[in-house]
């Protein structure tokens, strides 16, 4: 679809004259048994004619997608294995970037304004009326207040897998592991999105990182971004590597000050004999085991991880839960300073995000194979307009 910036006004409503494009839409009709279970079965498209401007509120504005993240959690929340459970059919999308094509009277912001739309706020991860529009779409609807203009040093592809990525690498590098100048921090899944956000801000903070990961290749790239040191995580027959050994002799002996776990499972276990005597082990999330909770949006739980308790006590570790969103939620001044800090360091060109690969939304079913599959450094976008 292509944008016209020429600018009309009528009734105190500000719209672009090509605004009125059919567009399309992702719908997941039903929950999956597994997240590819649930693309290959109940996602499809739709026509998604613009809103209708007597349907939205003076606050809202209306924006054209051009990057759309795709996202772990988009794949979760497929076959209800989030915590967050939008109710089929939705779309799914949580985070975006684009262009805004309306505003309501009292909207704050301006036509033609490049923006972020709020994932926290808006799609399939928020809650309340703007639920149902996730970022896999020719349009989004947004209260104004719910996006944040575009970073000028950000392409859309960037900010679109922006905010999700660096709001969980500060919530859990900064506020919950208090993550310092000098101290060493071991990041696992250091190659995908969020893993590479918290490599970003540990070097912004002046620590020495240790990455780890399964891919020599995408290891090796990541010396490009900074970190010191890199960590394969996989032994010759496709298990966990004992990394232990290795890791200490680069803190000579003494272990790491900071656990970042996004894996979990055995790799958990090798991380608590890795780390020093009262470290901060920081629970990030569980991309070994995706299938803790049931298929099609069941709850329970028959996959949980169980960390060694003993490990724990005899190295006197602070296990920490590091869930970004509910924290947010039961309290907002986290987002404030964050969001603060975050947008204030990509002004500085403090840290530069990866450009992700790029798909066309039709493309959409083959995009989330390739984030299922880590295919790539830093993860993927799709571009509906």
């Amino acid at each position: 679809m292509i944008i016209d910036a020429s600018l009309a006004s009528k009734n105190n409503v500000v719209y672009m004259s090509a605004y009125g494009k059919i567009g399309q839409k992702v719908v997941v009709s039903e929950f999956g048994e597994t997240p590819l279970d649930a693309v290959d079965r109940f996602l499809s498209f739709e026509e998604q004619a613009p809103p209708a401007p007597e349907t939205l509120q003076p606050s809202d504005v209306v924006i054209a997608v051009q990057s759309a993240a795709v996202g772990w959690v988009d794949l979760l929340m497929t076959s209800g294995q989030y915590q967050h459970m939008p109710q089929p059919p939705y779309t799914p999308g949580l985070e975006s970037a684009g262009t805004v094509v309306w505003a309501g009277s009292d909207a704050k912001r301006s036509v033609g304004e490049k923006v972020i739309v709020d994932g926290f706020l808006v799609g399939p991860r928020s809650k309340g009326a703007y639920q149902k529009y996730g970022g896999f779409a020719s349009y989004v609807v947004a209260p104004s207040n719910a996006v944040i203009p575009l970073p000028s040093r950000l392409s859309f592809d960037q900010a679109a897998s922006f905010l999700g990525n660096y709001e969980t690498a500060y919530h859990c590098v900064i506020a919950r592991g208090k993550l310092r100048a000098g101290e060493t921090i071991l990041i696992h899944g250091a190659s995908g999105s969020t893993g590479l956000a918290a490599v970003h801000l540990a070097k912004v903070l002046g620590a020495n990182v240790i990455a780890t990961g399964r891919s020599l290749a995408k290891l090796e790239a990541l010396k490009a971004h900074g970190v010191d040191h890199v960590v394969r995580t996989v032994d010759d027959a496709g298990g966990v590597a004992r990394f232990r050994d290795e890791v200490k002799e680069l803190t000579k002996g003494k272990g790491v000050d900071v656990v970042y776990d996004s894996v979990g499972g055995d790799i958990s276990v090798e991380s608590m004999h890795s780390a020093a005597f009262d470290a901060r082990f920081l629970i990030v999330g569980w991309a070994s085991t995706p299938f803790v909770a049931k298929g099609k949006g069941q709850r329970g739980a028959p996959n949980v991880n169980v960390l060694p308790t003993n490990l724990i006590m005899m190295k006197s570790l602070r296990v920490l839960g590091c869930p970004a969103v509910i924290s947010a939620h039961q309290n907002p001044q986290l987002r404030v300073d964050r969001l603060r800090d975050l947008i204030q360091w990509v002004d500085e060109g403090r840290f530069v995000p990866a450009t992700p690969e790029v798909f066309a939304l039709s493309d959409i079913k083959e995009a989330l194979r390739a984030k299922w599959e880590s295919r790539f450094l830093g993860g993927c976008v799709v571009h509906p307009n």
